[in-house]
């Protein structure tokens, strides 16, 4: 990954905004986030592996931060919410229970009337039977009536039969009125129930709001600790990695110096090889008395003269693609550039996943290198209709060939891994046409 550390990306502080796209939902933004911590863990791969995977960390958990506080603010919504059907059903089972006391009472006092009223008429029955008809002994209704005359005794019987049927009426309306009161009761009794019940449930819709509070609130304490961590983190690390850096720079400036090197003279003994056959061929002419040219070097043809292949099997994904990586927004960029330049592609091989020669050619380099790259394969595919090629292949568990050792297209060179300062199993691969980096897909 020649000049991939052009660009350091840390985070700068907790107040850094999120890099991540917006989204339409919350599946699309969660994509955006991993895919922006990929990009951040890719561009530090080559310095430090543990740094890249605290960068990439740290991006997910800023980006998730956010969301999870949002969250929090609707679980503690939900709380408010249930605290206030819980209260409202306390108040109304409150006010049926008083209704309950007031329905209660007034059967009680029913009660006693009836009670009342029945003696009454019992008593005035009792009397009347005794007296083979309306009471002689009216005093015992009315009080003393010596002296008085018939006709008051008349009166008496008069008054003391209007009071029974008098007694008889109300017996009839107390005892209505108490039916109703007990038809109220009842449903003032199932209403309490119900009340009840319902308050039983948002009591538990409470509780599970409480707990669902609690564990979101946990989950923000949770990503804000870890951010401020990785955050110090990688503060703390920022001179070391700076160090890292311009020595990994250093180093990967060599090795594409070489590349470019090698490149030239090979362009140049072909470019000689062209005029020497040419001009062999015009002395040749000359001495058979024919006319000649003068030399005019050949154009170059294509690139796909090489016939190149893929590393991989059609089924490894690329995971990383060539290119210039933009510095995400909120991150510090020591350089000054606001990115780095991605100067491969990367596949997502399983770690042992065998890698292919992508055309024949010489290795010029094998085995362990120290640009970060772990154990890398270079081949230079020497110069094809007035192109040079060089492919690298980072990164692999294990080479299986040396350098001078000649390879066909499609045999087998090394199995991928994640050696070097690599976050994880992938295999990083390079074309340099010319002695410049290029687009691999533009070549496969």
């Amino acid at each position: 990954m020649i000049s991939a550390t052009l660009a350091l990306v840390l985070a700068g502080s907790m107040g850094a905004s999120s890099p991540m796209a917006v989204a339409g939902d919350l599946e699309d933004q969660q994509a955006a986030l991993r895919d922006e911590a990929a990009r951040v863990q890719h561009s530090l791969e080559f310095v430090d592996g543990k740094i890249a995977q605290a960068a990439a960390d740290l991006v997910l958990y800023q980006g998730q931060l956010p969301g999870a506080q949002q969250a929090l603010l609707d679980a503690q919504g939900r709380v408010a919410g249930a605290v206030q059907e819980v209260q409202a059903l306390a108040a109304r089972v409150d006010l049926a229970q008083q209704n309950k006391a007031k329905i209660t009472q007034q059967l009680d006092s029913d009660k006693q009337k009836i009670a009342d009223t029945r003696k009454l008429i019992g008593q005035i029955a009792t009397q009347a039977y005794k007296s083979g008809g309306v009471p002689s002994n009216l005093s015992l209704f009315f009080g003393s009536n010596q002296g008085s005359s018939l006709t008051d005794t008349i009166n008496l019987a008069d008054q003391a039969l209007r009071s029974q049927n008098s007694a008889m009426d109300k017996l009839t309306q107390q005892s209505a009125t108490n039916v109703n009161a007990q038809a109220r009761l009842a449903a003032v009794e199932a209403e309490i129930t119900d009340l009840k019940a319902k308050a039983d449930a948002a009591l538990a819709r409470e509780k599970a709001a409480r707990d669902e509070a609690e564990a979101k609130k946990a989950a923000v304490d949770k990503l804000i600790a870890d951010t401020t961590r990785l955050d110090a983190q990688l503060q703390a690390a920022k001179p070391g990695i700076q160090s890292q850096l311009a020595k990994v720079k250093a180093q990967q400036d060599a090795v594409a110096a070489e590349i470019v090197e090698r490149d030239r003279k090979l362009r140049e003994a072909w470019l000689a090889e062209q005029r020497r056959i040419a001009e062999a061929a015009a002395a040749a002419a000359r001495a058979r008395g024919q006319a000649t040219q003068p030399y005019v070097p050949p154009a170059q043809g294509s690139p796909s003269a090489f016939g190149l292949q893929h590393p991989f099997p059609g089924s490894i994904p690329i995971t990383s693609g060539f290119g210039w990586r933009p510095t995400p927004p909120g991150t510090i960029d020591f350089y000054g550039q606001g990115g780095y330049m991605h100067t491969g592609i990367d596949f997502g091989a399983p770690c042992g996943t065998a890698v292919y020669a992508a055309a024949a050619g010489t290795v010029f380099s094998a085995g362990w290198a120290n640009d970060g790259g772990g154990n890398n394969v270079k081949i230079s595919h020497g110069v094809v209709q007035g192109n040079s090629l060089t492919t690298i292949y980072y990164h692999n568990t294990s080479v299986v060939v040396s350098a001078g050792q000649h390879v066909n297209r499609g045999q087998l060179i090394a199995y991928s891994g994640t050696t070097g300062n690599s976050t994880g199993c992938h295999s990083h691969f390079e074309t340099w046409l010319n002695g410049r980096a290029v687009d691999p897909m533009n070549l496969l």
